[in-house]
């Protein structure tokens, strides 16, 4: 990192804390730090939304995901404009009318205290966790890349993120995410037009999209499916449209970090015109990130990679006895590259010239040599984990980041570690403001301390909003790196989101269950769905339906139990 680069990052961070702490100072009660007094206007919170959606693992791992398995994960989005229409036409005039600062506060309504209650601890559990992902994500990716220690990236991102979020509330939170979200996506942007622009004179534009067609990484839209084999796929459509259905009513419709950012809306028309604002452009904004992912891809297909990315994990192998076996098979991936490279080079000539033989024949040579450049791959990997057992040896997460180290010009390395240290900041905000509210509203002002004074719970969100945030620090810090960040996220979420879901479909829709039946069905739900996890292969996506599902399910069968149960004794 050159100064320019220093400053850059610098200054975005130091004006986006900054202006968060000037805009929201003076919150002198709850109703103003944790629903910013309803004042935000619609894009305010379209912007809100979509930048407490896009954490750090967005910027960091999409690509990665993207140059690893082609543009197919867009397709987990698919369910998510169907769920902005519902939950606007639904859930927003009944959280509206009834007043509430969080989501659970409807459940006590509908049910009773514990099932409140226990749908807002699997809340916490399961945002409590992601919080510390989020923070640890990025940290450990920049420390690595900067020369950092994990500790001190984890504190530097925790501690900013905490001074503006404690100082505004939701209003701190949502005001910095309209510049958060205008620094990550113009960085992006920049980048994909950077990533174009490396490739050879002779590839076009749309020659970088047909070689990316060819090698398998344009794969937008799989509409294939099998009732034997297909459960297992993470992403096609019909997960996509089911799976990612259920999982965004979930997270918009129950998860407080999304609803105090539609909460504090001046009415319900913002409110909606917010939701619909994200459910309009959540797609094509992935779109973008996966698709610079495969841009970085094509142009690794004419400048060789490295045969790891992670280059901090590679380099501790040289000072083992792995060292000469490590560069052997380097030199080998070196070859294998020249002469891909020369199959990649046919390849393009014969696009242009429209040859179906010859672009078979050079599709042919260019599988083989990836294969066999990513047999390669694996034996550096299993180096490394002999060499160095404690090494993480999936680097698909680092791919995106190496390149802005390795290729772009002075000033945009700082730009985009600013988006990523933004992503960061935008995501955690989120988690710790709801985190705090629903510490503060569902438990510790209903069940803990029901006398206290307006300023007493000022106090207490702010404590709790320092408490979560130190603890996702210490989490961030402990943790060890997951398969891919992103997948990582999403499958906590989605091991919670399907039994709260559930909770909350019963609440609106099933008027004949009361809330012993809710309770112990949402109990067994979660032990399918948590067996679901460990014992089988069912890919994450399905684990929203299956907890939706089995909630409703048990809560008919337990209601009817329990009215059988009551005339029984009634006679």
């Amino acid at each position: 990192m050159r100064p320019l680069d220093w400053v850059v990052l610098l200054g975005t961070l130091g004006f986006i804390v900054t202006y968060g702490v000037w805009k929201t100072r003076g919150s002198k009660d709850i109703e103003g730090y944790l629903k910013g007094d309803n004042s935000m206007k619609w894009w305010t919170i379209g912007l809100s939304i979509m930048a407490t959606q896009a954490s750090a693992i967005t910027f960091l791992s999409t690509p990665g995901q993207a140059y690893e398995d082609g543009m197919r994960f867009v397709q987990f989005y698919f369910g998510l404009p169907i769920a902005m229409v519902i939950i606007s036409v639904t859930v927003i005039p009944i959280f509206y009318r009834l007043k509430v600062y969080t989501a659970y506060e409807f459940l006590e309504n509908r049910f009773d205290l514990k099932t409140r209650s226990l749908a807002a601890f699997l809340f916490l559990v399961q945002r409590g966790l992601a919080a510390g992902i989020t923070i640890y994500a990025p940290a450990i990716i920049l420390s690595t890349m900067l020369g950092w220690s994990l500790t001190a990236t984890n504190l530097i991102i925790g501690i900013l993120v905490i001074f503006y979020t404690v100082s505004g509330g939701t209003k701190a939170v949502s005001v910095t995410q309209k510049q958060q979200m205008a620094v990550m996506m113009g960085g992006m942007i920049i980048a994909g037009i950077m990533v174009v622009s490396y490739l050879p004179a002779n590839v076009a534009f749309g020659d970088a999209v047909a070689v990316a067609g060819k090698m398998g990484k344009m794969n937008i839209v799989d509409f294939d499916w099998d009732w034997k084999t297909s459960w297992d796929d993470r992403y096609n459509f019909w997960s996509g449209i089911t799976g990612g259905l259920f999982l965004a009513l979930s997270y918009f419709g129950t998860d407080q970090s999304q609803v105090a950012r539609y909460l504090g809306g001046k009415s319900v028309g913002e409110s909606r015109l917010g939701l619909l604002f994200n459910g309009l452009l959540k797609i094509p904004m992935q779109f973008l990130i996966l698709f610079i992912g495969v841009m970085v891809f094509v142009f690794y297909q004419f400048n060789q990679p490295p045969v790891f990315f992670n280059e901090a994990a590679k380099s501790k192998v040289y000072a083992t006895a792995y060292a000469d076996e490590l560069r052997t098979l380097e030199t080998k991936y070196s070859q294998i590259f020249e002469q891909k490279q020369e199959a990649v080079q046919g390849l393009v000539t014969a696009l242009k010239t429209d040859n179906e033989q010859a672009i078979a024949t050079s599709q042919a040579q260019v599988d083989s040599h990836t294969a066999a450049g990513k047999a390669v791959r694996e034996e550096v990997k299993a180096v490394i984990k002999k060499a160095v057992p404690e090494a993480e040896t999936r680097d698909t997460d680092y791919v995106f980041i190496s390149f802005v180290m390795k290729y772009l010009p002075t000033g945009l390395v700082g730009l985009l570690l600013a988006v990523i240290f933004s992503a960061a900041m935008s995501s955690t905000a989120s988690e710790l403001n709801a985190l705090a509210s629903t510490t503060v509203v569902d438990i510790y002002k209903r069940s803990v301390k029901q006398d206290g004074s307006p300023k007493h719970y000022l106090n207490a969100s702010r404590g709790f909003t320092i408490a979560w945030g130190l603890i996702a620090i210490l989490f961030a810090t402990y943790a060890s790196l997951l398969d891919n960040l992103i997948q990582a996220v999403n499958i906590i979420g989605s091991i919670f989101y399907g039994t709260i879901l559930g909770i909350f479909l019963v609440a609106f829709y099933f008027k004949s269950i009361k809330g012993n039946a809710v309770f112990f069905a949402a109990i067994l739900a979660e032990a399918i769905v948590l067996s679901c996890y460990y014992f089988t292969d069912v890919a994450f996506l399905w684990f929203n339906v299956i907890g939706c599902v089995a909630v409703i399910v048990f809560g008919f069968i337990l209601q009817g139990l329990i009215g059988k149960k009551k005339e029984e004794l009634a006679a």
